[in-house]
């Protein structure tokens, strides 16, 4: 990367977000939760730990001590201060020991654990088990200021690469090719590469296209969506859409469309506030789209939470009842979607602040 952002949080952080998760428990009835490995055990316990097969879990009891059991292959990657690390050997029963701190009672489930885990996990617990995806979303959909800085740093980054994306949609180059330059473009801004749509023409109808061997032509329009990881392990997540070619006919429909969304998304970036719902926020875009004739082409939710997940709570979507609140984080992406002929989304990260949304990313949406 060309500049730096922290790689780790203070250990305090991890023990604020753990009391938080142990105050939701109880205030929700649970005997504890249980999680697997992925972005809730990181927010937890600051480790990306990646778990294959052999279980490794995150157990929170309602009070009490946290645990952690892992497979003795994985032990020595694990240094928890506050948390108790159990290692199991092959042949031990890995699932006993993680319910051990919550055998009894009503236990939450994280969304991370697979099948099998879940069925282990069921068949040693004398109370029975829940799913608790929206109480672990209590806890890190409101972002507090170090994340904020993660998520600030990231939207920079970003949009530094989609400041080079215009030089490199030359007719007579796949979208694979694009791609390519793309990736390395995000890594010296960011740790990782997340994803790269280039969806040209057609492809661009298809709201989750990666990229093909499709050759640009002049007058495409191309949805470039991309992303990446810096820092603790926060994302970044930006779409544009440009045009290939200078001087090429315009069509009135695709301007007349994408005039359309420029203003819908424009809206619901300013009607951002604390106190409104999630679909209330979904309506600004989505009914200046369908007073436009476009609605039937607009055909996802208007955006998702973003932090140690790409996707995650809360989700912007028609007819939620979320309410939003100061410090959470989301992207305001609407989209129309031309079967089989074009595409068009325009998506900015936002933060909701005590007078509004605070943007994260700044880069021109003319189309281009």
């Amino acid at each position: 990367m060309t500049s730096s952002i922290a790689t780790e949080f203070p250990l305090s952080v991890y023990a604020e977000r753990m009391r938080k998760a142990q105050e939701m428990l109880r205030a929700q009835g649970l005997a504890g939760v249980i999680v697997g490995t992925g972005s809730e055990f990181a927010f937890l316990t600051g480790s990306w730990i990646s778990s294959h097969e052999r279980l490794t879990a995150l157990t929170i009891p309602a009070e009490g001590v946290a645990q952690v059991v892992a497979p003795m292959t994985d032990i020595g990657d694990l240094d928890l201060p506050g948390i108790t690390v159990r290692g199991w050997r092959d042949g031990e029963d890995a699932y006993q020991l993680a319910v051990e701190p919550v055998s009894a009672g009503t236990v939450g489930l994280g969304s991370s654990l697979t099948a099998d885990h879940v069925f282990a996990l069921r068949e040693r617990i004398d109370g029975s088990l829940v799913l608790a995806t929206d109480v672990l979303a209590e806890v890190f959909m409101v972002k507090d200021e170090a994340e904020l800085e993660q998520l600030r740093f990231a939207g920079a980054a970003i949009d530094r690469v989609h400041d080079q994306v215009p030089g490199l949609l030359r007719p007579g180059r796949t979208e694979r090719e694009v791609a390519a330059q793309i990736e390395k473009l995000i890594l010296v801004e960011h740790d990782v590469v997340d994803f790269v749509i280039v969806g040209s023409g057609p492809n661009g109808a298809n709201p989750h296209h990666s990229f093909s061997d499709r050759v640009l032509v002049d007058g495409d329009l191309v949805v470039v969506d991309l992303g990446g990881t810096v820092g603790v392990g926060y994302h970044s997540d930006c779409t544009r859409t440009y045009r290939v070619g200078a001087g090429v006919a315009r069509d009135d429909e695709v301007s007349r469309a994408y005039s359309t969304l420029l203003r819908a998304q424009e809206a619901a970036c300013a009607a951002v506030r604390p106190g409104m719902t999630a679909g209330e926020l979904d309506a600004v875009a989505r009914d200046i789209i369908s007073e436009a004739g476009f609605g039937d082409w607009f055909t996802h939710r208007l955006g998702h939470g973003i932090g140690l997940s790409v996707h995650e709570a809360p989700f912007i979507i028609a007819g939620s009842k979320q309410v939003l609140r100061e410090g959470m984080v989301f992207s305001i992406e609407p989209g129309i979607y031309k079967p089989g002929a074009w595409g068009m989304r325009i998506e900015d990260i936002v933060v909701v602040t005590s007078n509004g949304g605070e943007r994260l990313n700044f880069q021109p949406k003319e189309l281009r």
